[in-house]
């Protein structure tokens, strides 16, 4: 593996890679689902997310080795961004919703790529997608160019639309295996 690149007058934290990241990966790809088209099934959700919670963006993100692909997608105009850049890439590792109120205020984001550039990330939330396996392969996340919070309720309406979609996915493994 390459030596990690440092730049002086970066002090972004890069997404750490989990110990188990190998496994995850097969896990995660084992799905067969990495660079497959759009389904109405996943960007229904997603799209609800958005309106739900009245954000400009909302993905179903999946981590793979070097960067996050977005399943579904509403408000990015791109398929991927990179993995080390990632607020995804640190949400696989938390046990629950990973929430960034200010980015820009957090010193682990506030000079990274995409606070102070396009899509400009200022509020974040990523529910973890946890597989039977144990295995995180991505998120549901929602992204705001503004700070935000999130209370009880919205916490727990986020965690059953996380829910639906590992439903979706669990659906979609078991066919597969079948």
């Amino acid at each position: 593996m390459p030596p990690q690149q440092c730049y002086s007058h970066h002090t972004m934290l890069a997404a750490p890679i989990p110990d188990n990241d190998a496994e995850r990966l097969a896990a995660l790809r084992e799905l067969l689902i990495l660079d497959t088209p759009p389904e109405q099934r996943y960007d229904k959700v997603v799209q609800f997310a958005a309106e739900e919670f009245d954000m400009p963006i909302a993905l179903l993100s999946l981590i793979d080795e070097n960067r996050q692909w977005f399943k579904a997608n509403v408000g990015l105009d791109v398929c991927e961004t990179a993995r080390d850049i990632s607020f995804c890439g640190h949400a696989i590792l938390q046990p629950d919703i990973f929430v960034i109120p200010d980015a820009r205020a957090d010193a682990r984001f506030a000079d990274n790529p995409i606070v102070t550039g396009e899509p400009h990330v200022i509020f974040y939330a990523g529910a973890p997608l946890r597989m039977p396996s144990g295995f995180t392969i991505g998120t549901l996340c929602i992204i705001d160019h503004k700070p935000r919070t999130l209370d009880a309720t919205e916490l727990a309406i986020l965690t059953t639309l996380r829910d639906l979609l590992l439903e979706e996915l669990n659906g979609s493994a078991e066919a597969t295996h079948a």
